[in-house]
């Protein structure tokens, strides 16, 4: 099936109000270009150097997500352009965000990143970490970001109940959110791999690669 037809068949078994994000990560700009064609406008980067050159390169209508983990010293390069920031861990992220967004006069918006698997290589904050964040004055003194929701990954494993039930710890910590911050709306959670549970379990944004696209290219 081509890129086309992959992109229609998700699109219409995606339940309305939630968002698809087409990974593009290693992806050649002519593929992006055909899944743009097809109507797809919001695009995933995992690496900031590689998603600042397509946005150079292709259409200004896309929205560039940055859904990988974010190392400060490459805020600079995506503050200009960037859409949403998926993979905020930490306040000194969210500092280098707020600093980097003021010099172009932008508000980025960006979610938190949440640990909720059981495997300790995924980023993320803890519940502790994330209350922490909240209750800082440097945060509350943030003009240049908005928090807009949360993001997680679940353990990469077979065992749907486990997937299911992290994703629904995760849900739970939106819903709290949300009472404190009405700003809240977008809970990313869901790949190619478990994104049908996600979405059962309240998920309103969905990473979806390698069931568009193909398998990944790694150089």
């Amino acid at each position: 099936m081509s890129i086309k037809d992959n992109l229609i068949a998700i699109k219409n078994e995606l339940p309305e109000g939630v968002t698809l994000v087409a990974v593009s990560k290693t992806k050649p700009n002519a593929d992006i270009l055909e899944a743009y064609e097809a109507g797809q406008r919001v695009f995933g980067e995992n690496k900031v150097q590689e998603m600042t050159q397509k946005w150079e390169e292709l259409p200004k209508d896309i929205e560039w997500h940055m859904i990988g983990h974010v190392q400060r010293n490459k805020v600079k390069y995506m503050a200009e352009f960037v859409s949403l920031i998926h993979g905020v861990d930490s306040l000194k992220l969210l500092k280098e965000i707020d600093k980097q967004a003021d010099k172009y006069d932008r508000v980025i918006p960006c979610l938190l990143q949440m640990h909720i698997a059981e495997e300790d290589t995924k980023f993320g904050l803890d519940n502790t970490e994330l209350e922490a964040l909240l209750q800082s004055e440097e945060f509350k003194a943030m003009k240049n970001i908005k928090i807009v929701g949360l993001m997680g990954m679940a353990t990469f494993t077979s065992d749907e109940n486990q997937v299911r039930k992290e994703f629904a710890h995760l849900k739970s910590i939106f819903n709290e959110l949300q009472q404190r911050l009405p700003e809240v709306t977008i809970l990313s959670m869901g790949m190619s791999g478990d994104y049908q549970l996600a979405i059962e379990e309240g998920s309103t944004m969905v990473r979806i690669g390698s069931s568009i696209f193909g398998a990944r290219n790694y150089q």
